[in-house]
């Protein structure tokens, strides 16, 4: 396979996909993600949101409720069965119980992507029971089960203090083999290469976390680190960023186009624009500018360069939008998205093949 020249500013995986005769078209909308803010109490350093204690990016009740509406009026035509909260920490958005208790009155399955130390915070003790007596499912991120390695990349004290919220998610049912209470955990590298297979991994998480710690799990996701916000700042700064890359385009498999996870879900930011993933809001690439859907000839796409306050303000929101407006569409790709096809694939929901 050619290498791709890296440099290049154009979309070299929209190219990838011309080259192969490929399209990539959402198929259908089952999971509606939502960014429910940027505040976070970690500040990781491959944190691809940038996410941390000083952010004051958050979803209001006002959205919220917009976003509800628009969920009752479509769920059925498009068969929407998962609302996927995350941040940030989604959990310190101050509605976010009241989120959760909306959604699932709805029938609808809801994940929470927990960081696992918020459950210890003060204030917080009380969620995982909250959480269960919901029956949300916990998508929980532990990207190594050795101490030095995930304290490495998330904090002192943030291994033990997760080892800590985990145990407590096992008390109370989670993760265990006859309970409904789903407990995933996410795995991302630690350093600057590619997962390795998810399978085996698995394995190896099962068995070092139940020796060590009596800590037992559902399944085990990894994920690709995308090349966007701190972790590129730190490719960038230690000089790995063109090396990065060079892995991520080599390693392309085409088969995993099929399986992205915008094929099937949009993610909402704070304010309630619309974007086909986590990662291109987070590089200010929405699926349509304001002046889009209206029709108006001067309208442009924001991107990577546009300051994130000014495209989340000025996109077009969830509830411009009919259904037809969303199945269907093509998918804005940039390089980045090589991310999610390279070697085994990764999505939210772990590798794709």
């Amino acid at each position: 396979m050619a290498t791709l020249p890296i440099l290049d500013q154009h979309d070299l995986f929209a190219q990838r996909l011309v080259a192969d005769h490929q399209k990539l078209r959402r198929a259908s909308l089952h999971t509606v993600q939502l960014n429910l803010g940027k505040m976070c109490n970690l500040a990781c350093h491959h944190c691809h949101v940038e996410a941390g204690p000083s952010r004051r990016e958050i979803m209001t009740w006002a959205t919220i409720e917009r976003i509800l509406d628009w969920v009752d009026r479509h769920r059925d035509k498009i068969h929407i069965d998962t609302i996927d909260l995350t941040g940030g920490a989604p959990e310190l958005n101050p509605h976010f119980r009241k989120v959760v208790e909306n959604f699932r009155s709805r029938g609808l399955h809801v994940l929470d992507r927990c960081n696992l130390t918020i459950l210890l915070e003060p204030g917080y003790q009380d969620l995982a029971d909250f959480l269960a007596g919901h029956g949300v499912e916990i998508v929980a991120s532990l990207p190594c089960y050795l101490e030095e390695n995930v304290d490495a990349q998330r904090g002192d004290g943030v291994f033990e203090g997760s080892i800590a919220a985990l145990q407590k998610l096992n008390h109370i049912g989670y993760g265990q083999p006859d309970s409904h209470l789903r407990l995933d955990l996410v795995f991302n590298p630690v350093g600057y290469g590619l997962p390795p297979a998810q399978q085996p991994l698995e394995a190896d998480y099962q068995r070092e976390l139940a020796e060590r710690f009596g800590i037992t799990f559902n399944r085990l996701w990894t994920i690709t680190n995308m090349p966007i916000k701190r972790f590129e700042h730190a490719l960038r700064r230690d000089g790995q960023y063109d090396h990065y890359m060079s892995t991520l385009v080599e390693a392309h498999n085409p088969d995993n186009v099929d399986s992205v996870m915008c094929r099937n879900l949009v993610s909402i930011g704070w304010e309630g624009s619309v974007y086909d993933c986590d990662f291109n809001q987070m590089l200010q690439m929405p699926i349509s500018s304001g002046n889009s859907i209206s029709g108006n000839s001067e309208s442009r796409n924001f991107g990577p360069g546009d300051d994130e306050h000014v495209v989340e303000r000025n996109s077009c929101k969830l509830w411009q939008y009919t259904p037809e407006g969303l199945v269907g569409r093509n998918v804005r790709t940039g390089t980045h998205c090589f991310g999610c096809t390279a070697g085994a694939g990764s999505s939210c929901m772990g590798a794709l093949s």
